[in-house]
């Protein structure tokens, strides 16, 4: 079993720790008393379908601090991958993170300061052989992203592009929408009436059309930008929605298409970015300091493309309702 210990001083981020690490499928216990640690991993190891865990033990448990490294021993003795996570961060810092919060400090009483001291005073031992990570000068979603890198988490971005009517109301949602209904209707050709936009002849149409061919440059060169910004900042989920007047046509061509040239742009450019990572053009070790990979996974959802339109009747398209584009596997760097 992979067992992360997330350790160090209140305020240095060990709740942000634990949720990143159960966004990336840890099962997370906080604060659980030294003395039980063995049973609770004895237990989720008998069951064996949980692989991964992450203990949060800080000063609260001040009296039994003593028996850790016991602990500690035991759990790598039975033959457990284990590392302890040390967040730290300057007196300074800690005291103005529980100035701007409501919460207190655990061993604080009625002098801020003296807590601190104490805490630290207290948790002094735990940091020897433990990973430091300093957060003086880390936000949250920097913190979320390190703490994923170093332990494999996926923390994907799933960008969902919806394509909707108008007429039948606004996704819930959506972060952001695009209005379509300024080009021109495929609905009013009698040829293409009844045709869903998942076909070639209206994605030809809408395709063709020269305000078609300007807006999607200006879309595109706006999500190229905008969404790498959002899975940098550890943001889970982003909804682009685009609407049409019944949500057959437009909105479904201009979906499925921005989710296709999104993605491939998008590959291409981490492609460039994990090159440019290489010292000497490809040649050497890779810098550890480059910028990290994005992980991004994209999907093209046609949410009003079967409803009944008094109007016209509409096919069932085959296997059009969702449509996944799926992240292409990294070609191997030179």
């Amino acid at each position: 079993m992979q067992i992360v210990i997330v350790t160090g001083l209140s305020g240095a981020g060990k709740s942000t720790a634990l949720r990143a690490l159960e966004d990336i499928e840890f099962t997370c216990v906080d604060n659980i008393p030294v003395p039980l640690v063995g049973t609770l991993v004895d237990h989720l190891a008998h069951e064996g379908d949980r692989d991964k865990l992450a203990l949060a033990i800080d000063s609260r448990q001040r009296r039994n601090l003593g028996a850790w490294h016991g602990q500690l021993a035991k759990l790598r003795g039975a033959g457990h991958r284990l590392e302890v996570m040390f967040l730290d961060a300057s007196d300074e810092v800690l005291l103005r993170r529980f100035s701007e919060t409501r919460r207190r400090h655990p061993l604080s009483g009625d002098d801020l300061v003296d807590g601190v001291r104490r805490d630290r005073e207290l948790m002094a031992d735990m940091r020897s052989g433990a990973a430091i990570v300093d957060t003086s000068n880390l936000n949250m979603h920097q913190l979320k992203s390190i703490i994923q890198d170093r332990y494999g988490g996926t923390g994907k971005l799933a960008v969902t592009l919806v394509s909707f009517g108008f007429k039948h109301g606004l996704p819930i949602e959506f972060n952001l929408v695009f209005d379509v209904r300024f080009l021109k209707n495929p609905y009013f050709v009698p040829e293409l009436k009844r045709i869903p936009g998942t076909q070639k002849p209206v994605r030809d149409f809408v395709l063709g059309l020269p305000e078609t061919t300007e807006f999607l440059a200006k879309t595109l060169d706006l999500l190229k930008y905008v969404v790498p910004k959002y899975e940098q900042e550890g943001k889970s989920y982003l909804t682009i929605a685009f609407g049409c007047t019944g949500g057959m046509h437009r909105s479904v061509v201009l979906a499925e298409h921005v989710a296709q040239a999104l993605d491939s742009s998008l590959h291409a450019a981490d492609e460039t970015r994990a090159f440019a990572a290489l010292p000497m053009g490809g040649i050497g070790p890779p810098d550890p300091f480059g910028e990290p990979e994005l992980r991004i996974e994209i999907a093209a959802v046609h949410r009003d493309i079967v409803r009944k339109d008094p109007a016209v009747t509409i096919p069932p398209p085959a296997a059009a309702d969702i449509v996944t584009i799926p992240r292409m596997p990294r070609s191997p760097t030179p």
